[in-house]
């Protein structure tokens, strides 16, 4: 599953993997912007997320991070959206967390950190053979989320050496090299 949090909207996104491929199974947003204060908006959160987890039963998480923009308090109230999450998945039996970075789940999917949010839907529906709605850019959002999620598992370099490169990948597997 993936979740991109966020304060007025929140996406998620939940995939199936089958062997090593990905199918779209559903996404969504949970629109905040009606909630009274933040408080509700994340009591809101870990609903529905707990529900999302309860209808699904994914087994790990991946979450976009917050990034600095040039308001400190957005920082912090997205880490509420996000943390607000991450308890609703873990007291559901997620064990396995990971945070990706914005640019980095664009730059999986459609090759550019700097893509817009149409650009990310579009390569989803094409990765994915599924028409998805436009109006869901923050549920296309966290669907990117889990894809790259996906995509850094079953990559031998990103999974087997997490940082490091093609190089530590040689140097750990040298069985894999072609004399």
């Amino acid at each position: 599953m993936g979740i991109d949090p966020g304060t007025n909207l929140l996406g998620f996104g939940v995939l199936r993997i089958v062997g090593r491929k990905p199918e779209y199974v559903d996404m969504g947003v949970l629109d905040l912007r009606k909630e009274k204060d933040a408080y509700s908006k994340l009591q809101a959160i870990y609903d529905c997320i707990s529900e999302v987890c309860k209808s699904y039963h994914p087994d790990e998480l991946a979450i976009e991070s917050p990034f600095y923009g040039k308001n400190a308090q957005v920082v912090l109230k997205l880490g509420r959206a996000q943390g607000a999450a991450m308890i609703a998945c873990l007291e559901s039996g997620i064990t396995s967390v990971t945070e990706y970075a914005p640019r980095k789940a664009k730059e999986a999917i459609v090759g550019n950190g700097a893509a817009s949010k149409e650009q990310v839907q579009l390569m989803l529906e094409k990765t994915l053979g599924v028409k998805l709605e436009a109006d869901h850019l923050d549920a296309t959002d966290a669907l990117a989320i889990a894809l790259c999620h996906h995509f850094q598992t079953v990559n031998p370099v990103s999974a087997a050496t997490g940082k490091g490169g093609w190089e530590k990948y040689v140097r750990e597997h040298p069985e894999r090299l072609k004399k």
